[in-house]
């Protein structure tokens, strides 16, 4: 199982660290161009069916909407090239199986985001409900993801309170290195403004 696939110019390398790997399907955490920008590419040449969140689908499918509480920056960006579409063969929704980890719907950054948990070993895939990066410098260190890409910030923090809840102990990121301090990760969630 593959989840995400960056961005548009991310196929040929992700599909070179994939050679000798069977893959069954990628799977999205989200609908953002930096998480299914090479999707297309991916699936085409491994032959696999992409799945994502219901609610963020048509967008992987090609369709542009503007999202509830958009921004003006997110309007902007929304205007830019979009990665190529491709069909969703299966709609996630909560408590869905995915590879041995169990699908979470976390919406707040996109309707449709999901994230990823298995309990045998408390490993949560959160794509964007939170960074573990500072994209200007590059430094590690958790932080929410910005506002003006984020329609909805105080469902994405409920969403981040839910998945504090899990008590993780192994927490991987879209954006920043992963996390094996679970206590530190849900002590800033409860720092969190309500």
């Amino acid at each position: 199982m593959l989840i995400d696939a960056g961005t548009a110019r991310r196929g040929k390398r992700i599909l070179r660290e994939l050679e000798g790997h069977s893959l069954s399907a990628h799977a999205l955490t989200h609908a953002h161009p930096d998480h299914f920008g090479s999707s297309h590419e991916v699936c085409e040449a491994r032959g696999i069916p992409l799945w994502c969140g219901e609610a963020d689908a048509p967008v992987v499918e090609g369709e542009r909407r503007p999202e509830p509480g958009e921004s003006r920056l997110a309007g902007l960006l929304r205007r830019q090239p979009m990665p190529e579409a491709h069909p969703v063969a299966r709609r996630l929704k909560e408590g869905d199986e995915v590879a041995g980890f169990t699908v979470l719907e976390t919406p707040g950054h996109s309707p449709g985001h999901v994230a990823y948990w298995r309990e045998a070993d408390r490993t949560l895939i959160l794509g964007d409900v939170l960074f573990n990066l500072s994209v200007p410098t590059l430094k590690p260190g958790l932080r929410e993801p910005y506002g003006a890409l984020t329609p909805d910030p105080r469902q994405n923090r409920d969403s981040a309170r839910r998945l504090a809840a899990l008590r993780p102990d192994l927490i991987l990121f879209g954006h920043g290195p992963p996390l094996r301090d679970g206590e530190r990760f849900v002590r800033f969630v409860e720092s969190l403004p309500v």
